[in-house]
C-alpha cells in the first residue's frame, strides 16, 4: 500500500486528488496539510511514502518544505511537486532539494495515479516531455557546472553511458533496448548509479549528468 500525503493551500485541490487517489486499490492518502510547515509536521509524524507537494504556499513554501522533510537521511518519503505552470521558475530548485519529479495540477487522474506511483518506487518522474524542457531550462540556474573529471569518476564507462540516457528521459526498457541488454541488467547499472554517487533517484541523476556538464541541454531527447 502506497501512504500519500497531499500538501496544497487550496483545499479543493486537496479534496479532488484524495477523492481521486483513494478508489485505487493500492494507495490510500494517510493526511492533508495547508502549507509547508504542516506538511513537514506530518510528513515527520506519519511517514508517507509520497508527498504531493504545492510550490507556492504561505509560510514555508514548497521548496524549503522538501528541503527541511528529505534532510533528515533516514526518510524514505519521496517528494512530487504540484505545480500550475509547466516551466515554473521554481520547480526546478525544488528538483535540486531533492524532489523525485513533478507533476501539473491539470493532470488527468491516470496521470496523478501514474506519477503517485512511479515517485513511490523510487523511479522519479522524468520521463514526461515538460520535465526534460524545465532541466534543459534551469541545467546551470543556480550553480557553476562542476568539472567531471574521467579518470577520478566513480562510474565505469557503461555506467556513464547508462546515465547519459537516463538523462535524455529513456526508461529501462528504452535504455535496455538501445544498449541491447537485458531490462534487469539496465536496472542493476542504475542502482549502481545512485549508489555510487549518492543520488535519491533518476531525476536527481538527470540533474548531476546536467550540473556537472557531462550532458549538454541540447543533448536531450526530443
Amino acid at each position: 500500500m502506497i501512504r500519500a500525503l497531499i500538501a496544497d493551500d487550496q483545499i479543493m485541490i486537496r479534496q479532488g486528488f484524495t477523492a481521486l487517489l483513494e478508489p485505487e486499490p493500492d494507495i490510500q492518502v494517510v493526511g492533508q496539510a495547508a502549507d509547508g510547515v504542516e506538511a513537514a509536521a506530518l510528513t515527520a509524524q506519519l511517514r508517507p511514502d509520497v508527498v504531493l507537494m504545492d510550490i507556492r504556499m504561505p509560510g514555508l513554501n514548497g521548496i524549503e518544505a522538501t528541503r527541511q522533510i528529505l534532510q533528515n537521511p533516514d526518510t524514505t518519503t519521496k517528494i512530487l511537486i504540484l505545480t500550475t505552470f509547466d516551466l515554473d521558475e521554481y520547480v526546478y530548485q525544488a528538483l535540486r532539494a531533492g524532489a523525485s519529479g513533478f507533476l501539473l495540477k491539470d493532470a488527468s487522474a491516470e496521470q496523478l495515479v501514474h506519477a503517485v506511483r512511479v515517485v513511490a518506487a523510487g523511479e522519479g518522474l522524468l520521463a514526461p516531455t515538460i520535465t526534460k524542457r524545465l532541466l534543459t531550462r534551469f541545467a546551470h540556474m543556480e550553480a557553476p557546472p562542476l568539472a567531471l573529471p574521467d579518470q577520478d569518476s566513480p562510474l565505469t564507462e557503461r555506467e556513464t553511458e547508462v546515465l547519459l540516457l537516463i538523462a535524455q528521459g529513456l526508461s529501462n526498457s528504452e535504455i535496455a533496448t538501445r544498449l541491447v541488454i537485458a531490462d534487469q541488467t539496465v536496472k542493476t547499472y542504475v542502482g549502481r548509479i545512485l549508489a555510487k554517487l549518492d543520488l535519491r533517484d533518476r531525476t536527481q541523476a538527470a540533474i548531476y549528468a546536467y550540473e556537472t556538464g557531462l550532458i549538454q541541454p541540447k543533448q536531450g531527447k526530443q
